[in-house]
C-alpha cells in the first residue's frame, strides 16, 4: 500500500470507519459522505482491501486472567474499578460505563497502532512464482515437416533441441538455431546437431524473450556459425513458441533405431 507520512486527516478518520472505533455519531457522518461522494465511498473501499485481510488469519484466543489486569494497570482502570465497587447498587457488565470506556480507548489505541504501521512500516516484497516451468516449440520444415522440436527448461535455463529425424545438409554446412522476437532482429541461440539431440544455455537476457510473440528458426550457416551474427545461409525450419504443461517437458526425442520419433 502506498499511504505517504502526510495522509490527511480526513483519509485516516475512513481508516478508523473500517477499524469500527468511531462513535456513533463520526460514524453516521462517514456513512453520509460514503452515499453522497464517490471519492469517500472509494477512500473507505481502499482502506477495507488494506485492513480487513489483516484479520483474516487471526484465530480468536481467550486472554489470560492477568493480561487484563496488566491492561487496566496501564490504562488506569484499577482505581476507577475499586471507585466502582464501593457502590452499594451493582452494575451489571452490559452497564458498565467504565468498562465500554476502556474497551473504546483500548480500541483506539489498537487502531492507531494499525495506521501508523501501514504509513511507517515498509511493505514486503512478494516475488510471484513464474507462471511457466517449460516452454516448447515444434520447428516446422518449409516442406511441412518437422525438422526439431525444442523444450526450454526455464528454472535451469536451458534449452534441448531434437532432430524429428537426421536432416540433409550440404558438405560443409550446419544448422545455427535462432531466436526471433516479434518485431526484432534473430539472435543467435546456437549451433545445433543435424541427427541428434542439443544441450544448450540460455543466458538471462535471452530467456526473458522467450514467450508466445517469439519464433524459433534454423538457417544453414558455416560449422562455426553465422560470421554475421545474423543468418547467412537459408531459413530451412520455423516454429512458435508455446507454454508446455506445467512439470511436463515435452521435447520429443529421435529413436535412431526405428527411425520414428516418441515423446
Amino acid at each position: 500500500m502506498n499511504t505517504p507520512l502526510d495522509q490527511e486527516p480526513e483519509d485516516l478518520r475512513y481508516a478508523e470507519y473500517v477499524l469500527g472505533v468511531l462513535d456513533a455519531d463520526a460514524r453516521a457522518a462517514v456513512e453520509r459522505e460514503i452515499a453522497a461522494d464517490p471519492h469517500a465511498a472509494a477512500e473507505v473501499a481502499r482502506w477495507q482491501r488494506c485492513l480487513l485481510p489483516m484479520a483474516e488469519d487471526i484465530p480468536a484466543t481467550a486472554p489470560p486472567a492477568h493480561v487484563w489486569t496488566r491492561i487496566e494497570s496501564a490504562l488506569g482502570m484499577q482505581q476507577t474499578t475499586r471507585r466502582e465497587s464501593t457502590r452499594p447498587a451493582r452494575v451489571g457488565w452490559w452497564s458498565n460505563l467504565a468498562l465500554w470506556r476502556g474497551f473504546a480507548f483500548g480500541a483506539a489505541a489498537v487502531a492507531a497502532a494499525c495506521i501508523i504501521a501501514l504509513i511507517v512500516l515498509p511493505r514486503a516484497t512478494v516475488t510471484p512464482a513464474p507462471a511457466v516451468a517449460y516452454m516448447a516449440s515444434t520447428i516446422m520444415q518449409t516442406d511441412g515437416q518437422v525438422g526439431w522440436t525444442a523444450t526450454m527448461d526455464l528454472a535451469h535455463a536451458r534449452m534441448v533441441v531434437v532432430p524429428a529425424k537426421p536432416q540433409s545438409l550440404p558438405a560443409g554446412r550446419a544448422p545455427e538455431l535462432w531466436l526471433i522476437p516479434a518485431g526484432r532482429k534473430p539472435i543467435a541461440v546456437g549451433m545445433i546437431a543435424a541427427s541428434g539431440p542439443t544441450t544448450l544455455a540460455l543466458d538471462k537476457a535471452l530467456v526473458a524473450q522467450l514467450g508466445p510473440t517469439a519464433a524459433l528458426a534454423v538457417s544453414v550457416e558455416p560449422p562455426g556459425g553465422s560470421p554475421t551474427g545474423q543468418p547467412t545461409g537459408p531459413v530451412i525450419a520455423k516454429g512458435a513458441i508455446g507454454a508446455a504443461a506445467p512439470g511436463k517437458p515435452v521435447a520429443m526425442l529421435w529413436n535412431p533405431a526405428n527411425g520414428r520419433d516418441h515423446a
